[in-house]
Order: C-alpha cells, then structure tokens, then sequence
C-alpha cells in the first residue's frame, strides 16, 4: 500500500506547542496574559468582532491603492456570491460594529482585543501569513488625553513585559488643513524631483505621496530627506494638540522621540502618530504603532467622530520577552497498580480542586514516574504503592531534597483544605507528627 503524503503547513502559518524547551507558546501566552491584566488597569473592556467582513469593510478603511488591499488581503467569494475577506487589521471591524450595533451610545468607547490576522506577505523574522496583535482603540473621544492614555498603556505594556530597549517614535499629522497644505507641499516637491525617485515611489506620488517619507529605497532617501517637514504647516490648533500630547507624555515619565518623517498615508489620519521601535528585529523593528484616525468611521458610512488607536504584534513581542519562570508542578502524583491509580484520581482531584497544581504518571516504572516527575519541575510526590495501599497510606516524597515520610490517606485530605500555600508549605516543611507516619 503506498505511503499517505501527511499535507505541511501553509507557508507562512505556524504550530506552536507549550511546554517544550523553545517555549515560544508559552512566551506567546505570557504576552496575552500581561496585556489582558494591563488593559483592565485602564478601564480597556474586551470587544470581539468577526474573523471575517465584506470586503468593503477594509477596502474603504485601508485604501483601495494600499498594498494590502490591492496585493495581501485574502478575500473570496462565498456560496451568496458576496465579497469576503479575512480580517488583515482590527481596526475597520471595531468602527464597522461602532456603526451597526449602536455602539455610540458608549462613547468614549475604550476597548481591546487580540487574536488572528491574515495577509499574504512574504514570511519573514516576526511576520507570518497568519500573524496575531493585541489591539486597543478609544473612539468617540477628540481630545489629546486620549492619545496620552494609550501611549501611556503601551509604555506600560511594554515594561511590564520586560521588554528593554524600545523607543517611542512621536510625530504630528496635524488637522485636516495643515495636512491638506503639507499634502501640496509635499507634492510639489517630488513632482520636482521626480526623475530622482524610485518607480515604486513614482507610483506613490499619485496615490499616496506622504509614503514616500518613509521609503526604504537608498534612491528615495535624498529627496525624501529634503522634503518639508510638516511644522511649517501646522496650524495653531494642531500646535497645540501636539503640545498637549508631549506634555502629557513628560508627565507620566514616558519617554519619546520626535520622528518628523513618521508618517500615516491615508487621508483620515489626524495628529498623532507613533511607533514603538526596537533594533533587536532586524528591519521588522516596530513593535507597537498607531495613531489618531479621526475620518475612518465617516469612511465606512458613519457619523463624523474621533478615534485613536494602535496595534502591536504578538509574535515579535514573545521573540522579545524573556521567558517566565515555567509554571512548575506542584505535586506529582504516581499510583502503582490499577488499584492505587484508583484512589490517586481521587487525589489529584481533591489537589486540583484546592487550587494546587499536579499531574499523574500514567505509565512506566517508578524510576521512569519519577524521571517524569523531575523534568515538569516537581516540588512533590505522592506514591501510592501495594504496600502503601495495605497500610491505607501513601509515601510523600519533597523533590527537592529526595527526604520521604509515610502519611494516612485520610490525613493527606486535611491539608488541601486551607489552600494550596498552606498544603505546599506543610508538605515542605513536613506533616504534623500526630498525623505523619515515620518511615
């Protein structure tokens, strides 16, 4: 009979196991479980929105010229025959259910979300095809202090992950007049220059002239490095916006860089814009970015309202983090024989049940439990052997020194009733002489 071909994984895709030696997976869960306990300190309520939209929904909030629309979305025509398209972003989902589920009524509205994106880019260090963020937007408020908390929420983030080494990139968009005249200047500027300029910039200069600020290509760089910046622009409200976003900033000890080439290209981003860099990833250096989008609701068909928001990527946070402490195992229970694997299930139960953690060897020698026992990083054994099961006993065993005392069954159930330190703790410190048995 030949040999089943098992299919791989797509390109761009990963598995991810815990408790193995990489421990990317716990690495990643660490990321998710710190941002789940930070956004809850600034009042952040979690949102869930489709994995999937109609592809309007992105089309019109990332730009029909954008390359993510025009090259990476993964879209495809359903059995209605309708347009759908794998979320690539947060964002336009978030604004879209702003709009049809009445959301407004909120407003300020602050939530977070994480979980999986998908673009069809070329697989790199910290960038699959199936990628996953953390994402936090407030919508529905215009103010400066709402950009300052979520810079404030993602210095933090970044800390309390133990992630050094990053810096905070700060730039102003200005309001819709100093970027409609920085626009022209701008314009103006490359047109003169234009034999000067990449064919991928060219390109942008109809489409998208403010990206080519940003532009990798060594050809872009000069006149990219000569162009007007946008203070000259700004009005005196915008000044002023700014102003108060740096002051803020100062005043909750954040750290920040003034970028003037840090740029959104799309024409319903406002003020503020910002990433959080790192050299550590090559040149996939931004670890957290975003911005102040007021126009994009009004994009999708929605009243005029203020937003700010940012993204950070999962992956490229957990290849950053130094892994935490591995959860050890606290107790290790192993039965010998059917009928001590009886009264161990019964055990761990109870152990569980008190909030303690334990595992059971199911299978092997008492060398080979035990082996296991260790490599889980075991503070404990319970062995629960013929000769103990005669005796209506069980061996307690501390790991960590290889001393062992006998103890009653009935006597072993006292202890998980005040919790688990205390368990842990009597175990370590050895059983009550009225209730231990000498071995």
């Amino acid at each position: 009979m030949a040999k089943i071909e098992t299919p791989r994984p797509v390109r761009g895709t990963q598995d991810m196991l815990g408790g193995t030696p990489e421990a990317f997976q716990e690495r990643f869960a660490h990321v998710i479980a710190t941002f789940d306990r930070v956004r809850r300190l600034y009042g952040f309520n979690r949102v869930e929105v489709p994995v999937f939209e109609a592809t309007a929904v992105f089309a019109r909030s990332l730009g029909e010229s954008t390359d993510v629309v025009s090259k990476e979305m993964y879209t495809f025509e359903d059995r209605g025959g309708d347009s759908i398209t794998l979320r690539p972003e947060f964002t336009a989902g978030i604004c879209r259910a702003y709009i049809t589920e009445g959301w407004q009524q909120y407003a300020p509205l602050k939530v977070a979300t994480h979980g999986p994106l998908f673009r069809y880019e070329r697989p790199q260090k910290g960038r699959f095809r199936q990628f996953h963020q953390l994402d936090a937007e407030i919508i529905g408020a215009g103010e400066p202090g709402a950009d300052v908390e979520l810079l404030v929420l993602g210095d933090q983030l970044l800390r309390e992950l133990g992630i050094e080494g990053v810096t905070l990139t700060l730039n102003t968009l200005g309001d819709a007049q100093s970027r409609d005249a920085w626009r022209a200047a701008l314009i103006a500027h490359f047109e003169a220059h234009r034999d000067q300029l990449s064919e991928e910039s060219i390109d942008r200069l109809a489409r998208n002239p403010l990206r080519i600020l940003d532009s990798k290509d060594p050809r872009d760089r000069p006149v990219a490095d000569s162009a007007p910046g946008i203070d000259a622009y700004l009005t005196d409200e915008a000044r002023a916006f700014f102003e108060k976003v740096t002051a803020g900033l100062d005043a909750a000890g954040v750290a920040w860089e003034r970028n003037a080439r840090l740029v959104r290209g799309l024409d319903y981003y406002r003020h503020t814009a910002f990433e959080f860099v790192t050299d550590r990833l090559g040149a996939q250096g931004t670890v957290l970015g975003g911005g102040r989008y007021d126009g994009l609701i009004e994009n999708l068909g929605g009243p005029a309202t203020p937003a700010v928001g940012w993204a950070a990527g999962i992956e490229r946070l957990a290849m950053l983090v130094d892994m935490p402490e591995r959860a050890s195992i606290d107790v290790a229970v192993i039965p010998m024989g059917e009928a001590a694997e009886a009264v161990a299930i019964g055990i761990i139960a109870d152990l569980r049940r008190a909030g303690i953690v334990a595992d059971m060897g199911y299978r092997g020698n008492m060398k080979k439990r035990m082996q296991r026992a260790n490599a889980q990083g075991s503070r404990m054994a319970i062995i629960i052997g013929d000769d103990e099961l005669a005796q209506g006993e069980v061996t307690v065993r501390d790991l960590t020194d290889g001393t062992q005392q006998r103890c009653k069954i009935e006597a072993l159930g006292d202890f998980p009733l005040a919790g688990k330190a205390s368990f842990v703790e009597s175990l370590l410190r050895g059983f009550d002489p009225s209730k231990a048995i000498a071995n």
